[in-house]
């Protein structure tokens, strides 16, 4: 990604000065201040949420919402792993709020207690899929951004932000439902002996 953005950086700056040369240090400066503007709206909606996270831990409200989303979480990722569920859980009642910096520390211990449980390989799978689609139902770093930006009404994607989100969680739940099969609880696989096998076995 540093590599990319630095070619797409050199490219446009080659056109600024190819076209408006006197424009190109006024360009640079303009976009910086707006990047740092936009980042310390971040740093402040980062501070605020990640505030009311802890709080939420310390009061025990987190640990209450990560129960109601655990049966939900058991049965999409079809494991049993106590710990790798609360891990999940928390994960995802944090990204519900569209705070996926403060999600991240949860979603890598998910990761690893998944890659060890029965059914690593679904599992992990259903879980990269509901956090790459992440259904928000307060996409509260957009709302930040917007704000920065001067949005007249920043809060005003909160309702589309949600039904998109739906619709593609559910599609890619869907999919990996379809493309990945889980294993069934006591699957067992059918041995059928070959004639080699059976040859001078007595049979009654």
């Amino acid at each position: 990604m540093n590599i990319l953005f630095a070619f797409v950086f050199c490219i446009c700056g080659v056109v600024i000065l190819a076209r408006s040369p006197d424009l190109f240090f006024a360009t640079l400066l303009e976009g910086s201040s707006k990047a740092a503007t936009t980042c310390l709206a971040l740093l402040a909606s980062y501070a605020v949420w990640m505030g009311l996270i802890q709080i939420w831990e310390d009061c025990g409200i987190a640990t209450k919402i990560a129960k109601l989303v655990k049966p939900a979480a058991r049965k999409l990722l079809k494991t049993e792993n106590e710990e790798a569920l609360a891990a999940v859980s928390m994960n995802l009642s944090v990204n519900l709020l569209g705070v996926s910096g403060a999600a991240t520390p949860y979603g890598i211990q998910a990761a690893n207690l998944l890659d060890k449980t029965e059914n690593a390989e679904f599992s992990s799978a259903m879980f990269f899929v509901l956090n790459a689609t992440s259904l928000q139902l307060l996409p509260a770093s957009m709302v930040a951004v917007r704000t920065s930006l001067g949005s007249a009404n920043p809060a005003d994607i909160i309702l589309p932000t949600l039904l998109t989100t739906l619709f593609s969680t559910l599609v890619g739940v869907a999919l990996t439902f379809v493309f990945l099969r889980p294993k069934k609880k006591n699957e067992k696989i059918d041995f059928i002996p070959s004639k080699r096998q059976t040859k001078g076995v007595c049979t009654r």
